[in-house]
């Protein structure tokens, strides 16, 4: 490695050690102020529940499922289902903001993926982004078999759906209306440049694998430092998944869910993340209405990876949500709602 790009690594990880370090003085000042003020609404976020709706996996892992159906009298857009898909290391309840608008105005359709929420552990070989998309396609069989769907996908949710696409393509053009692709890509994540965008991409790549591999072997420490209620935990998901001051509701909620993550999941999942490459299965979001969505300030997946996307599928809609993060469906949901009553609507047309 040359000099200069020894530098820059190094430079990289000052930059998240002076971070960490600035983190630990205004934790006491500021987060536990915060988390006391959010405590009582975060209780109520989240709640929204159906009875549960079993999905069995092909390889038999059972998925947790729900179904909401519209009010009587309701113009449920002639009978289309939304489906929901939540991101790495969510569960269902992330669509909370989304739920709360749209229930009893549509049917809507949530399940966990799969070692997440309350659905059923994956064997590790099963733990790839291939395999969430023959899982989307039994929960379409399972949860939701007739009719025609609209399929809304966020983070991971949303590479789910590109693959559920790739993989069963004749079920896609038979029962896809529309598709939400909301703080997602189809590839090219570089996980380390989360942390720095100064750290070199042969150097990101090589050394994140191996320290996520290593943190694995010792999961019950991390995930002490990760439980429900730890500071740090609340301001990692403040610094990382918001663009905006969030409510502190809102990120205590946000950091529930994550740390209900085993980080033995979190770290089985990871490597999909920088081997994804499905841009070339974007052929097939050209015969339905597509809409994407990502705030400009997404650390996670970052608005260019939504640009690239926009500009691979004609006719796709691109929904930029200036200064949100990667909690977009959060951050400025009322847009969110408002773009899925559209493409439901132009889906049923």
């Amino acid at each position: 490695m040359s000099k200069r790009r020894l530098a820059y690594a190094t430079g990289g990880m000052a930059v998240a050690a002076v971070t960490a370090l600035a983190s630990g003085v205004v934790v006491e000042k500021r987060v536990v102020a915060a988390r006391r003020e959010g405590a009582a609404e975060a209780d109520r976020l989240g709640s929204l529940r159906s009875p549960a709706r079993p999905v069995t996996c092909e390889d038999g892992v059972v998925l947790h499922g729900e179904l909401d159906e519209p009010a009587d009298g309701a113009d449920a857009a002639s009978g289309t289902t939304l489906l929901f898909v939540h991101g790495f290391a969510l569960n269902l309840d992330c669509w909370h903001f989304q739920r709360d608008a749209l229930r009893g105005r549509y049917r809507m359709a949530f399940y966990d993926q799969r070692s997440h929420g309350r659905s059923e552990r994956s064997a590790k070989e099963n733990v790839n982004i291939d395999q969430l998309g023959d899982d989307l396609a039994g929960v379409l069989e399972q949860l939701v078999p007739d009719g025609d769907v609209v399929l809304v996908g966020h983070s991971m949710g949303g590479m789910s759906i590109v693959a559920f696409a790739e993989r069963h393509p004749e079920v896609f053009r038979d029962r896809v209306r529309g598709v939400a692709l909301i703080a997602t890509t189809a590839g090219g994540l570089k996980p380390h440049r989360t942390v720095s965008r100064f750290i070199p991409d042969g150097l990101g790549q090589l050394v994140a694998p191996r320290l996520v591999a290593a943190l694995a072997m010792a999961p019950e420490l991390v995930d002490s430092a990760r439980r429900g209620g730890s500071n740090i935990g609340f301001l990692v998901s403040e610094m990382f998944a918001f663009g905006h001051d969030a409510p502190a509701a809102e990120v205590e909620f946000l950091d529930e869910m994550l740390a209900g993550t085993p980080f033995e999941v979190l770290a089985a999942f990871f490597p999909n993340f920088s081997t994804l490459d499905k841009f070339a299965s974007l052929e097939l979001f050209r015969t339905v209405p597509t809409v994407i969505v990502c705030g400009t300030k997404d650390r996670l997946t970052s608005i260019g990876h939504s640009r690239k996307m926009a500009a691979l599928i004609r006719n796709a809609r691109l929904v930029e949500s200036d200064g949100s993060g990667h909690m977009v469906i959060f951050e400025d949901r009322e847009r969110v709602n408002a773009t899925l009553v559209e493409l439901v609507e132009e889906a049923a047309r």
